[in-house]
């Protein structure tokens, strides 16, 4: 639960981020839930990577992996394509 939390977190980093620097600028440069996916991904692929090298035993290294890597992945990634689903119905009525 605590990875996934972590990976919220810095999906938030990345979403203000580019939410601040599309005010800063008074334009449109970035999508910013695009950006935070990109921030969790980028991040999610460097855990994965010092979870792999670090590891000695095969077995936990995939239980490692899929359960502190790609399940919070995979949740914000759901989470995302519910939303954008669900902001292109509220844009687009009946």
């Amino acid at each position: 639960m605590g990875a996934l939390f972590f990976y919220t977190f810095i999906y938030f980093v990345g979403h203000y981020s580019a939410l601040g620097l599309n005010i800063i600028t008074n334009k449109k440069l970035l999508n910013h839930r695009l950006v935070g996916l990109i921030g969790v991904i980028l991040v999610a692929i460097m855990h994965a990577y010092k979870i792999i090298s670090s590891t000695g035993h095969d077995e936990d290294t995939l239980y490692a992996v899929s359960y502190f890597v790609i399940f919070p992945v995979v949740v914000i990634s759901a989470v995302l394509v519910y939303l954008s689903g669900k902001d292109k119905n509220d844009n687009n009525p009946k």
